[in-house]
């Protein structure tokens, strides 16, 4: 079921879902086909279309990826953070304890999602690299939101060698493809989200020099 949503309504909701997530209700395979031939539409660079999408539903393979996560996301929570003066200093610990609750259910999401890009980036080529990925990715993001499925970008099972790990896990060519996050994807309970508390456009922008 889609939502009666427009695009500007999408675009301005579509959180990074994490405490909403209902762990409880089946995400069906159709629904997730459906959102990824819509985020296949997304621009990558030179039609290469390098992308392999591999959605993990299997209960143990849930686990060791969420167990491979909080190795890296624990230590990281438990850091403190630098204040930056403005009102994310407020929102932080909100943030933070969201963050925390998700990497303490991590493998309770009904499906997790692993994009790939073929190759590796170097530091040269980052941006072009992954800008044949991420559209796609919060494409789907989006096609998740529009009916009434959540998710949420996370990295933080890839570093200290848990990208190895991950691949190892579930057999991707580690040495010719590169993961682009962890997705948990699950519905969401409720779909009433607004807008977020963000600093002003006019504080962020720059017109022909810094």
């Amino acid at each position: 079921m889609t939502l009666n949503l427009s695009a500007d309504d999408v675009l301005t909701t579509t959180r990074s879902v994490r405490k909403r997530l209902d762990f409880d209700k089946p995400v069906p395979r159709d629904v997730l086909m459906e959102c990824l031939d819509i985020a296949l539409q997304a621009p990558t660079g030179s039609n290469s279309q390098g992308w392999q999408w591999l959605f993990v539903t299997d209960p143990d393979k849930k686990h060791a990826l969420a167990e491979i996560y909080r190795a890296n996301a624990n230590p990281y929570l438990d850091q403190k953070k630098p204040e930056v003066g403005d009102m994310r200093d407020a929102q932080r610990p909100r943030v933070e304890d969201s963050a925390r609750y998700l990497s303490d259910n991590l493998e309770k999401a009904p499906v997790m999602l692993i994009p790939c890009l073929a190759g590796k980036p170097t530091a040269a080529s980052s941006a072009g690299y992954w800008g044949s990925l991420l559209p796609a990715v919060w494409s789907f993001m989006l096609a998740l939101r529009s009916r009434g499925l959540g998710s949420a970008w996370t990295t933080l099972h890839l570093p200290n060698g848990g990208e190895e790990k991950a691949a190892e896990l579930l057999g991707i060519p580690f040495d010719s493809y590169s993961q682009g996050g962890l997705f948990p994807i699950a519905y969401t309970k409720g779909t009433d989200f607004k807008l977020a508390k963000r600093l002003p456009a006019e504080q962020l922008t720059h017109w022909d020099t810094w």
